[in-house]
């Protein structure tokens, strides 16, 4: 909230509206004329929007922020607030499939509006492109062997729940079970929801919808989103960056990058799941 530099009648964009929390943390130090946009594509996170006139409830992705700031008559905000990922309701609820602790449908959807399932994923997916997603996305070591093993024995029996897919790849798992398990559902939930594309498309138009000394904000979770949003904020852009004959930049950042933030001891030990929490911050030029 501190970074985000919430001003009493400023906009602000919630674009991972989850369990709610930070969306009140907003509208707890907006005026009564200030506006809170909150984005989320999960069904089961619109029943945890506040009951305020101030908030404006985008049923979508946050990678269509743009279009939805011009329709609502907000193009551009002063704060800008993402949360990336899984969230704790999702980990938590067993029959969305998101984690290893529990027996479910291998569904990983976080818009269920969508049709294609983990398992659909699972089932009809390549050799190479299931090589190439747990390599990329989950940083799987054996990754080849991985996606040899479950297109051979899935000829045997179609993959439908998170046991199944765990007794499959048991001989498959190096190290610590619970580490390499956790690599491979963050692949396939990645994929599953396009996370990394979203990202990309979110990220790209930010720099459009920020005033001047607007805040954006954005908490990472994992490497290759991380990677992202710190390349994007230091040069504002996912195209190259030109330089002249003597080798100076042509092209102007959009962002001054503020130091990002990690947690504390306490806050680790109070809440382990903040542990691979990182709170990126750049501030509009």
């Amino acid at each position: 909230m501190d970074a985000l530099c919430i001003r009493e009648n400023g906009v602000y964009v919630d674009c991972t509206l989850g369990g709610g929390g930070h969306t009140r943390a907003i509208l707890n130090r907006l005026g009564p004329k200030g506006t809170l946009l909150a984005f989320d594509h999960d069904p089961d996170a619109w029943n945890n929007i506040p009951d305020d006139p101030r908030v404006i409830l985008i049923k979508e992705n946050f990678r269509y922020l743009k279009p939805y700031l011009k329709f609502y008559k907000f193009p551009h905000v002063d704060g800008i607030l993402a949360d990336l990922g899984v969230s704790s309701f999702q980990f938590d609820t067993a029959s969305r499939g998101f984690s290893i602790r529990f027996d479910a449908d291998l569904d990983m959807r976080m818009d269920n509006r969508q049709e294609k399932t983990a398992a659909d994923l699972l089932n009809s997916y390549s050799e190479t492109q299931l090589h190439k997603l747990f390599e990329q996305y989950g940083e799987v070591r054996n990754a080849k062997t991985l996606a040899q093993t479950i297109v051979a024995k899935r000829g045997q029996a179609k993959l439908r729940t998170v046991e199944q897919l765990k007794q499959m790849i048991a001989p498959c798992i190096k190290g610590n079970a619970r580490k390499y398990l956790a690599q491979v559902f963050q692949a396939l939930r990645i994929e599953v929801n396009g996370e990394m594309e979203a990202l990309h498309d979110f990220l790209e138009q930010t720099p459009l919808c920020l005033k001047p000394g607007g805040k954006l904000c954005i908490i990472t979770f994992h490497s290759l989103e991380d990677r992202m949003v710190k390349q994007f904020m230091k040069t504002g852009s996912f195209n190259a960056v030109t330089t002249d004959a003597f080798g100076r930049k042509q092209q102007e950042p959009a962002f001054k990058v503020q130091k990002d933030i990690v947690p504390s001891d306490e806050e680790q030990n109070n809440n382990s799941r903040s542990r691979s929490a990182r709170l990126r911050i750049a501030e509009k030029i």
